[in-house]
């Protein structure tokens, strides 16, 4: 490609070609499984060119077992001061707004819009500059939100019934915050299937047993559909359309990436019309919906090489119109080349935009709460700190409206998005801190970057909604890093991942003086957790070996959390030769219904297999639904009425719920 195609086009590649050099190096001297053989990884690195949300660890290289972290996080609605490992204060100097100011002379904790185009311009020289040097940091890719689901806790799930279960509805996209409506590759409305498959939308009736393909939505030439959502009659289909530009002399051509949102009125499932259309620059990255309004996230990648005139290379746009730089917010440092670019509009009327801003940085994981977009940005730069930080960029959004209110960074990277939660106006977040100078960087094959060697440990922090520190704790869990989180309101739990360890316990009732009141030694570990009705916890993940060397298998676990002093593995279950599942790296992948007591999700063996289940608190787990896939994409499964319906590739199949007894099938 030619010199000025954009960043997003010229780097992902080498780094993919120096990465699959590196594993086949390693891999002569460590036991792995199967899915990280150079063959397989290669066969990942394929998938992720459509599928950017998978972030399967370099740390499963490892086979290791884990460690799960209970924390009772007592918020009691005053200034909460969390002690341990540290003084609260002392830390809280130490990594947070109060320790410093930015180089305009605004304090962290504030959020500044650019002055101009010439202060953003110097971002770009002075991004262009270090990477010459070959120094700076790196920041961890956008992501969409991986790993457990947000689902609110139920009442106590009873067993499956059968042909005794009561039926009706049906059942959404797995949530990440309960309240904030999310696309997803397949929905219904509980009369019809939507099914984005590459670049065509799919719409099916399904009111009668036999399913019926009622039409078709069509993409422009190159365009594949991202996901998508349906409410009140509007389809929402969200993709990345690439352009190419072959410049002034045909020698100088570059692409640009722009996000599109469509609606279309699906009143009439057999002939859909279109409403509207947005577009803003930049690769698709999210998309959440509150009280009627949908707000869109992409990430822009600015082009350092651009000279000052060419402000469509490094200034996002919306609907073809260049963004004011008092819509674009600064980073806290002079560091940046990327963007998170956020547009609103009303689903009541898709075709006025109300709102539209950009965070300029470094994209990073994304996190929605009912009231704000947290965009956070990871920093490696041991000029600036010994250890690994983590920047909050803070977006209040209301009614389609976007305003930037709070900035701070703390010590440590996370996980996923369920490593940072909202709650009662509290920003709460779980960090793996590790000494940057402890070993040698390298980025994986999802973009993530990650330590050869290092000796880490594990932070908690409480902030206010001026994003200032409250109350943390400090040194948890060393040596180790965090694998999966869940936050559920007072309580929260985390489990991290290297050797063999406890499962550890910790009271924060008395927010001046945390106490760890218990230890359990589990094997294998969990990369999904799910409240599963009161005083329960599903965990998804990995059984291992007591070597803590090879993986057995696919694990699902129940914890027994109704004494959070005494956390129990209640019972386990082990898919035997399986490799890895969706869930890990997308929460949406796995179906919950705690009220009809059955989940289920797709592990990968041989074959891709589909399993549901149930739990009984007495006998356990039990196997109520397996189909084995050829298909190694992304599979949903959802139920409408009394039928459950399983989605994968472009094959529909519909079974009886009660009994999962099969009735029809579709291939589109």
């Amino acid at each position: 490609m030619d010199e000025r195609k954009n960043w997003d086009h010229n780097q992902t590649e080498s780094q993919e070609e120096d990465m699959l050099r590196q594993i086949r190096g390693m891999a002569d001297d460590i036991r792995v499984p199967p899915a990280l053989e150079p063959d397989a990884v290669e066969q990942m690195l394929e998938k992720r060119k459509k599928e950017k949300n998978r972030r399967y660890r370099w740390r499963y290289i490892a086979g290791a077992a884990a460690a799960c972290v209970c924390l009772g996080v007592g918020i009691t609605g005053a200034v909460l001061n969390f002690g341990g490992g540290s003084s609260g204060s002392d830390r809280a100097q130490s990594s947070t707004a109060s320790e410093s100011a930015s180089e305009s002379g605004v304090a962290e904790s504030r959020i500044a819009s650019a002055k101009d185009y010439d202060e953003i311009y110097q971002y770009i020289r002075e991004e262009r500059r270090r990477s010459e040097r070959g120094t700076g940091f790196f920041a961890d890719g956008a992501v969409a939100e991986d790993s457990a689901s947000s689902a609110g806790m139920a009442s106590d799930a009873g067993s499956y019934g059968g042909a005794g279960t009561s039926f009706g509805g049906y059942s959404d996209t797995n949530v990440r915050e309960e309240g904030v409506g999310e696309a997803d590759i397949v929905k219904t409305d509980g009369e019809n299937l939507y099914i984005a498959i590459e670049s065509a939308v799919e719409i099916v009736g399904i009111t009668d047993p036999q399913m019926q393909e009622y039409s078709r939505i069509q993409l422009e030439e190159n365009c594949y559909a991202s996901e998508l959502y349906v409410q009140d009659g509007k389809l929402l289909i969200l993709y990345t359309k690439e352009e190419y530009d072959d410049g002034e002399t045909g020698y100088d051509g570059y692409y640009k990436n722009y996000t599109c949102a469509d609606v279309y009125d699906v009143s009439d499932p057999e002939n859909p019309e279109k409403l509207s259309s947005l577009t803003q620059s930049g690769s698709y990255n999210t998309v959440r919906i509150r009280d009627g309004y949908v707000y869109v996230l992409s990430d822009f990648y600015a082009d350092t090489a651009a000279s000052r005139s060419d402000t469509w290379a490094y200034i996002p746009e919306v609907d073809g119109a260049a963004l004011a730089a008092s819509d674009i917010y600064m980073p806290q440092r002079t560091l940046g080349s990327e963007y998170t670019v956020i547009s609103a509009f009303s689903l009541d009327d898709p075709g006025e935009k109300t709102d539209s801003k950009a965070v300029f940085g470094t994209a990073g994981t994304c996190y929605v709460s009912t009231e704000n977009i947290y965009i956070t940005e990871d920093y490696y730069d041991s000029d600036d700190a010994g250890v690994t930080q983590t920047s909050i960029r803070k977006i209040a959004y209301q009614d389609g409206k976007l305003e930037g209110t709070a900035q701070t960074k703390v010590d440590g990277t996370l996980n996923d998005s369920f490593s940072i939660d909202e709650y009662n106006g509290y920003l709460r977040l779980v960090t793996t801190v590790t000494p940057i100078d402890s070993g040698g960087w390298f980025r994986d094959m999802v973009g993530q970057t990650e330590l050869l060697e290092s000796e880490s440990s594990n932070s908690l922090y409480i902030l206010d909604g001026d994003l200032q520190v409250t109350g943390e704790i400090h040194d948890l869990a060393k040596d180790e890093s965090i694998y999966s989180a869940r936050l559920m309101g007072d309580v929260g739990y985390f489990v991290t991942f290297r050797q063999v360890d406890p499962l550890f316990s910790v009271d924060l009732s008395d927010p001046y003086a945390p106490e760890i009141i218990g230890k359990l030694k589990i094997p294998g570990f969990s990369e999904y957790l799910h409240p599963y009705g009161e005083g329960k916890l599903l965990g998804i993940g990995m059984a291992v070996d007591e070597e803590g060397i090879t993986t057995e298998g696919v694990k699902v676990t129940m914890f027994d959390i109704s004494d959070p002093s005494d956390v129990k593995e209640e019972h386990t279950y082990v898919l035997e030769d399986m490799y890895g599942t969706d869930v890990g790296y997308d929460y949406r992948a796995v179906f919950v219904d705690v009220e009809k007591n059955l989940f289920g999700f797709l592990s990968y063996g041989d074959n891709g297999v589909y399993t549901m289940f149930t739990y009984d608190g007495e006998s356990g787990f039990r196997e109520v639904f397996s189909r084995e896939l050829m298909w190694y994409g992304s599979t949903r499964g959802l139920y409408a009425g009394e039928r459950f319906y399983l989605i994968s590739g472009n094959t529909i199949e519909s079974f009886n719920l009660s009994d999962f007894e099969k009735v029809d099938d579709m291939v589109l």
